[in-house]
C-alpha cells in the first residue's frame, strides 16, 4: 500500500542568479516565491524539502493573486456553450477562479461536491483551449498562467529516506509516493500543455508569463517522486524549448545546473532520466561546429553522471545523449572513452555490463583515427572485463567481436591490440568457470588467428616465455622457503 504523506509548511527559495552570462553556469536564475490560493504559498527548491514560511507571490508576473470567493460559494458555472461569444472571456475568467481552490486529497471523504464542481471545470477549461476557440485576451494569459501556478507549485513532500533518517536508503518501488491530487493536477498539466502547443497561443504574450522564474519551477518540480507528473513535465518542458527560442540558453543552463547539484551535492534527484530525454532531442538539434560550451557540458556535466550509484536508473537516456554528441562530431570519441574509464566500476558488475554496452554504441560512431589515441588504456580495461569472474561481465566484453565495425577498427591495429589482450584470452581458455565464455573466447581467439597468424603466434611464443619464467621463478621460491624449512628443523 502506498504511504501517504501530508504535505505541510513551505520552503526555502533556492538563491540564484539572473544575470549569469555562461551558457553552463553553476547559479541558477531567479527564483522568486511562488503561491497557491487560497492557502499560504510554497515554493520548491533543490537543495531541500525542508519547510520555511514564505511570503504570498504568484509566479510568471508580478501581478496581484487572483481573488477567490469563499468555498463554501463555489457553484457550478455555465459551459462555454450555454453563453454567447463576447461573454466568453469573462466566462474563462471565472473558471479559472473556481479552479484557483485548493482541497485536500488525503481525505476521500472532504469537499466531494467542490472537488468534483472543480475537475468539470478544468475539463472545460481543456477543451475550451484544445477546441481553438478564439485568441485568448492578453490579461486571460496571466490569470490562466497563475492559476496553473496555483496548483502545480507546491511543496514537495519528504521521500521515504528522509522520513526514516537514512542518507543512503535506496527508495523501494513499493514506497513511492504518488500525487492524491492527480485527478486534478493532470488536468491542470493538460491545460498549459494544450495552451503552450495551441497556435491561437500569441508566442509574444505569452513568453511575459512562462518566463525564467516559472521554468525554474517547473524544473524544480521534476524532484516529483510520481512519475506520471515527471512525464507531463517532460513533455512541457520540451515543448517550452521548442516554441519559445529565447528561453533556450536558460533552459539549457538551468538543467546543467540541476545535474551539478546532483552529482555534486545531493546524489538525488528523481527526474534526471527525464531531464536527460530532452536533451537528448536538444543535442540532437546542436548545429555544427559545435559550440564549446556545448563541449564543457558534456566533459563536466554528462560523463560525471556515470560516476552516481544509481546510474542503471537513467543510463539509457545517458547513453543515448553520450553517443549524440560522438555523432554529431567524431571528435569527441577519445574524450568520451577516457571519461568512461575514468569512472569505470570496481566491484559493481551491473553497472560494467551497462557501460560496456554504452562503449560499444560509442565505438560504433568512432572512427579509426580517434579509436588509435585511446586503444591501449581501452583494450587494457576489455582485457580485464574478459577475465571477470562475472559471466555477465565476461560474456559482455567479447560480445565486442560480434560489432562488424569494431572488428574492422581491431583489424587496422591488431598489432597493438592483440599482445595486450591476449594473455586475457589464454587465461579463459585455460581456466574460466563458465562455458559460454569459454565458447566465445575461443571464438575470438580463433578470430586473431585468422586476421594475422604470425602476430598470434609472435604472441603465443611471448606468452609460453612468460609462463615459463613465472614457473622458473615460483619453483626458485618454493625451493628457497625449503631451505629456511630444513635450516629452521636443524636448529
Amino acid at each position: 500500500m502506498f504511504k501517504k504523506i501530508i504535505k505541510g509548511g513551505n520552503r526555502k527559495p533556492s538563491k540564484s542568479d539572473a544575470n549569469s552570462t555562461s551558457l553552463y553556469g553553476y547559479n541558477q536564475a531567479e527564483n522568486r516565491n511562488l503561491g497557491s490560493a487560497p492557502a499560504p504559498n510554497v515554493v520548491v527548491s533543490h537543495p531541500s524539502r525542508g519547510a520555511v514560511g514564505a511570503p504570498n507571490t504568484q509566479s510568471g508576473g508580478a501581478a496581484a493573486p487572483m481573488t477567490t470567493p469563499p468555498l463554501g460559494n463555489m457553484e457550478p458555472l455555465p459551459s462555454f456553450r450555454d453563453v454567447p461569444v463576447v461573454d466568453r472571456h469573462n466566462l474563462f475568467l471565472q473558471k479559472l477562479q473556481i479552479c484557483c481552490f485548493q482541497f485536500d486529497f488525503t481525505d476521500t471523504m472532504k469537499s466531494v461536491r467542490e472537488k468534483e464542481i472543480k475537475r468539470q471545470t478544468l475539463v472545460e477549461l481543456v477543451e475550451y483551449i484544445q477546441t481553438g476557440s478564439g485568441k485568448i485576451a492578453e490579461h486571460c494569459h496571466e490569470e490562466m498562467i497563475k492559476m496553473v501556478g496555483a496548483n502545480i507549485f507546491r511543496c514537495l513532500p519528504p521521500e521515504s529516506h528522509e522520513n526514516i533518517g537514512q542518507e543512503n536508503a535506496e527508495p523501494e518501488e513499493e514506497d513511492m509516493y504518488l500525487e492524491p491530487s492527480w485527478p486534478h493536477l493532470q488536468l491542470v498539466y493538460e491545460l498549459l500543455l494544450r495552451y503552450i502547443v495551441s497556435s491561437d497561443t500569441d508566442t509574444k504574450v505569452a513568453k511575459r508569463y512562462i518566463d525564467h522564474s516559472f521554468v525554474l519551477k517547473l524544473l524544480d518540480l521534476f524532484d516529483s517522486e510520481d512519475p506520471r507528473e515527471r512525464e507531463y513535465l517532460k513533455t512541457i518542458l520540451h515543448r517550452i524549448y521548442g516554441k519559445f527560442m529565447v528561453h533556450r540558453p536558460f533552459i539549457r543552463k538551468a538543467i546543467n545546473n540541476i545535474f551539478y547539484r546532483f552529482i555534486y551535492e545531493t546524489e538525488r534527484q528523481n527526474g534526471i532520466g527525464e531531464l536527460l530525454e530532452i536533451l537528448g532531442s536538444i543535442i540532437n538539434g546542436f548545429a555544427l561546429p559545435m559550440k564549446e560550451e556545448h563541449k564543457l557540458f558534456l566533459v563536466r556535466a554528462l560523463i560525471p553522471l556515470h560516476k552516481l550509484k544509481t546510474v542503471a536508473v537513467y543510463h539509457q537516456q545517458l547513453s543515448y545523449c553520450i553517443v549524440q554528441f560522438v555523432e554529431k562530431d567524431y571528435k569527441l570519441a577519445d574524450t568520451v572513452i577516457r571519461g568512461l574509464l575514468k569512472y569505470w566500476p570496481v566491484i559493481n558488475c551491473q553497472k560494467e555490463v551497462l557501460f560496456l554496452g554504452e562503449l560499444e554504441e560509442v565505438l560504433e560512431a568512432t572512427r579509426a583515427t580517434e579509436f588509435q589515441r585511446c586503444m591501449v588504456p581501452l583494450f587494457r580495461q576489455v582485457a580485464r572485463c574478459i577475465n571477470s569472474s562475472h559471466f555477465q561481465v565476461a560474456e559482455r566484453s567479447l560480445f565486442l567481436w560480434n560489432n562488424e565495425h569494431v572488428v574492422s577498427l581491431i583489424s587496422q591495429n591488431r598489432s597493438v591490440i592483440l599482445p595486450i589482450i591476449y594473455e586475457a584470452l589464454e587465461r579463459n581458455v585455460v581456466g574460466h568457470w563458465n562455458q559460454a565464455v569459454h565458447g566465445l573466447t575461443v571464438n575470438v581467439r580463433k578470430m586473431f588467428m585468422d586476421m594475422d597468424s604470425e602476430m598470434f603466434q609472435e604472441c603465443q611464443r611471448h606468452y609460453e616465455e612468460k609462463q615459463a619464467k613465472t614457473r622458473e621463478v615460483e619453483q626458485r621460491r618454493q625451493l628457497t622457503w625449503k631451505r629456511l624449512a630444513d635450516a629452521a628443523s636443524q636448529g
